[in-house]
């Protein structure tokens, strides 16, 4: 007699260990948005986080291969992509807007930029860009959206920071993904912090241009916004996206993979992690 997991709960069977795996849970992050900003268009405001989906019980169908794509991230000035597990789709971050304009909508919304709002979050997967200030002497601009949190607004002289992650454990590891990427500012002031360690934070000029930092690959969190006189390099990228399943370990593995996952066990779970996308089939 052995325990079998379905649709998230242990329970009872007698078919022993190697059971066919009947349902799994999963993490779906997309590629977080990037930060905007140009050479002679000024400063920019955060990237949105790509969107987040975990859940337990995904029904399996055994012989039939999944699907699984994995989302980059966004460059300077571009949203990121989406990532799929099967039927579960998780949207990429909008990009921050460079110089004027609103933030771009996405998993999360891109930061707007001088006065503009933010852009608008996918509901469930995650949450609004801040919107940019008007007013100067330094015209911060708005923060990227993340799953926790809004990005918040920027002020006359402060840059928007960017909205909270979330902390996922699926892998074995606690990691915080889908945080936005923090605002940049016209000259001066306070930079915008990313949302998490693993997002971006935006450019500010002191004496010397400080660039914008990117967002970590495969957490999915937004890169910051450049300065004002923004250089090539200067403004932060999304973080790639990332798909992860587990269920118990005492059930049996995939039959087949694509895509070259990372297959381990981590305490009482089986995990496949994918960076690349791919495919899998039970």
């Amino acid at each position: 007699m052995s325990q079998r997991y379905t649709g998230g709960v242990l329970s009872v069977g007698l078919d022993g260990i190697n059971s066919p795996v009947t349902a799994v849970e999963y993490l779906v992050v997309a590629g977080g948005g990037g930060g905007g900003g140009s050479s002679g268009n000024g400063y920019g405001a955060g990237g949105g986080a790509g969107g987040l989906l975990t859940a337990t019980g995904y029904a399996i169908t055994v012989g039939s291969a999944i699907t699984v794509t994995v989302g980059s991230g966004g460059a300077a000035n571009a949203s990121g992509s989406n990532s799929v597990f099967g039927s579960i789709t998780s949207t990429g971050g909008g990009q921050g807007t460079a110089g004027l304009g609103a933030g771009t909508s996405g998993g999360s919304g891109g930061g707007g930029a001088n006065n503009a709002a933010g852009g608008i979050g996918v509901s469930g997967q995650g949450n609004n860009g801040g919107s940019g200030s008007g007013s100067g002497p330094n015209y911060g601009n708005g923060g990227g959206g993340g799953v926790g949190s809004v990005g918040t607004n920027g002020s006359a002289i402060s840059a928007g920071y960017g909205g909270a992650g979330l902390v996922s454990a699926i892998s074995g590891t606690p990691i915080q993904y889908s945080a936005g990427g923090g605002g940049g500012l016209y000259d001066g002031g306070t930079a915008g912090i990313g949302g998490s360690a693993n997002a971006g934070n935006g450019g500010v000029i002191t004496t010397v241009i400080s660039a914008a930092t990117s967002g970590i690959a495969n957490t999915g969190c937004g890169g910051g916004g450049g300065s004002f006189k923004t250089v090539a390099g200067a403004t932060g990228a999304g973080g790639s996206g990332i798909v992860v399943i587990r269920y118990p370990s005492y059930l049996a593995p995939a039959t087949s993979t694509t895509g070259s996952p990372e297959m381990y066990v981590a305490g009482a779970w089986r995990v496949y992690k994918f960076v690349a996308s791919g495919t899998i089939t039970f």
